[in-house]
């Protein structure tokens, strides 16, 4: 006797994120919409976690790194603006999954692995930055790879809350808003600023 176990529906667990997540918190943006529809989230996950692919919480990738939840990835994209043919640097890539929309969006992308602190300075300069995961600081050297008028989206730390954060460069400084809370996990290889000691 042969058991065989029922293949999960990723198409409709995919346009069900659409409907369900995604909709209802802001992502309206068609660009952003049409590429989260259209990549499979699934394939950027463990095997053992790819039931989990769309749900709206994070999902464990191993070695302390996680993929962001749908909603959360849309409304940061949906909030930077972004236009085909622009040029991206997604920071903290992992496994690939926000470098993948923002390409399904017609961006240019580069994607790095590891900690945003340094960016990738051979690429700069950006019309976008992401950073993936949540970050305590967004360090000059990063800013310095946006181009005027370019956008950066991340999760800002703050005592314990993360926060969806969008920030445009004007003049060589960046303005910041906060467009929503969220439960992103920080980016295991962030470095943390150091404490105030006497």
């Amino acid at each position: 006797m042969t058991i065989q176990q029922s293949v999960p529906d990723y198409s409709a667990a995919r346009q069900a994120m659409v409907d369900s997540q995604l909709r209802p918190q802001g992502v309206n943006d068609p660009l952003v919409v049409q590429a989260m529809a259209s990549v499979a989230r699934e394939q950027f996950v463990p095997d053992e976690h790819r039931p989990l692919a769309y749900l709206d919480r994070s999902v464990p990738l191993g070695d302390g790194r996680t993929l962001s939840p749908p909603a959360a990835t849309g409304q940061l994209l949906t909030a930077m603006a972004l236009q085909p043919g622009q040029r991206a640097l997604v920071l903290g890539a992992a496994a690939g999954y926000s470098a993948a929309v923002l390409s399904a969006m017609g961006l240019d992308v580069v994607a790095h692995d590891g900690a945003p602190d340094s960016g990738h300075a051979a690429g700069a300069p950006y019309d976008a930055i992401l950073i993936d995961g949540a970050v305590e600081t967004v360090p000059d050297q990063l800013i310095d790879q946006l181009k005027d008028g370019g956008t950066i989206g991340f999760t800002a730390l703050d005592r314990g809350i993360s926060r969806l954060t969008v920030g445009r460069k004007a003049g060589g400084s960046l303005g910041l808003r906060s467009i929503a809370d969220g439960t992103i996990v920080p980016q295991a290889d962030a470095k943390r600023p150091q404490a105030f000691t006497f």
